[in-house]
């Protein structure tokens, strides 16, 4: 399986057409998050990504809520928005949980989750599924600007439990673009300009 990852595309009209066009090489497209830039223009952003005419599974990032995207992907037949739940994709199993995890700095704008919280979304999470978070697992892809890592515990406990082939992720632009394996599990730090990753089966 081909797909096309990205990730806080944060309202840029020019990303955003660059991967409606990139999409058309691909089979499934992933959207992990911060398609708004603080509750603002998800609106505007999704008319352009809804070009897209592949099968797309998108997460809420902290910019946006999930009931926000939600509503914006509403009657869109391809779209999958996870949060605490799952889809199957030409036989493959996708599980995502959208928010910040832990908490953000900044304010009652964000859509953040507490570790309690995302680790009560991801535990049904099936062995073997790609994994879908906005925020990056603890210590992998997570160092932001001043060095520290800011990702989740609850996230790097559910990859070693379930052992995804494929994590995708954002939220640290610092870490955009950027891939590194874990374990057995392939981790993607999306970001904005999208990555192509072919999905093979670990019998390959």
């Amino acid at each position: 399986m081909k797909m096309l990852l990205f990730s806080d595309v944060h309202c840029d009209a020019t990303a955003a057409r660059r991967l409606v066009a990139a999409a058309e090489r691909v089979d499934v497209v992933v959207g992990a998050g911060d398609f708004a830039s603080a509750r603002n223009g998800l609106g505007e952003l999704t008319d352009t990504l809804r070009l897209i005419d592949r099968p797309i599974v998108l997460v809420a990032g902290n910019a946006e809520t999930h009931d926000e995207l939600t509503e914006a992907w509403q009657g869109h037949a391809s779209a999958h928005v996870l949060h605490g739940s799952g889809c199957r994709i030409q036989g493959v199993s996708f599980w995502g949980v959208g928010g910040a995890i832990p908490v953000t700095p900044f304010g009652s704008w964000s859509f953040d989750l507490t570790e309690e919280e995302g680790a009560a979304l991801l535990e049904p999470c099936p062995p073997g599924a790609v994994l879908v978070t906005h925020a990056p697992p603890f210590g992998l892809l997570d160092h932001g600007s001043r060095g520290i890592s800011i990702g989740s515990r609850s996230i790097l406990a559910t990859i070693e439990r379930c052992r995804p082939p494929l994590v995708v992720c954002g939220h640290v632009h610092a870490c955009s673009g950027r891939t590194l394996t874990y374990q057995e599990s392939i981790v993607i730090n999306a970001g904005p300009r999208g990555v192509v990753h072919v999905l093979r089966s670990r019998s390959d």
